[in-house]
């Protein structure tokens, strides 16, 4: 029985470190990595440059999104198969899961590579189009998680 309440403890503290690191990479990181000439006096990045930093950031925040995405996977299903059934819980957890892997697995190496190409190809419809979907990916998966961790909290908390 301790075992599970140390394992539902680590899976919440997952969720919770996970949905901070979203929100700390989309509302503080961004935010300064573009907004360079608002800090610094006598270097500057453009533009691109700046979008180089934040895609490498963005590429090694992926890696963990896997771990959380299998984690996810792996917890809710052992969930369900041991009579834990709650549809929130579970709508969140696909969302989770997928929101994870679609961020890391497509838009991510998708940005990586049209920034390989040059100034140009960052500048086109297409590469916008993938960065917004990326942005609302991101927020997706941050509402999910925060859903999914006080769902699981509230679960808990009645079991």
């Amino acid at each position: 029985m301790k075992k599970s309440i140390y394992v539902d403890f680590g899976y919440l503290v997952m969720l919770a470190a996970t949905f901070g690191g979203v929100m700390v990479l989309g509302a503080l990181v961004a935010p300064v990595v573009f907004h360079t000439d608002k800090i610094l006096s006598s270097m500057l990045l453009d533009h691109y440059n700046a979008g180089i930093i934040m895609g490498e950031i963005f590429y090694r925040f992926s890696y963990w999104l896997y771990v959380v995405a299998i984690s996810v996977l792996i917890y809710e299903a052992a969930s369900y198969k041991s009579g834990q059934r709650d549809a929130v819980a579970f709508a969140s957890s696909v969302i989770v899961a997928f929101a994870s892997l679609l961020f890391s697995g497509v838009y991510a190496p998708q940005i990586l590579a049209m920034q390989a190409l040059g100034v140009e190809a960052t500048q086109s419809d297409t590469f916008e189009n993938i960065h917004k979907a990326s942005e609302i990916d991101f927020k997706i998966l941050a509402i999910a998680l925060l859903v999914l961790f006080i769902r699981r909290l509230m679960l808990l908390r009645t079991a």
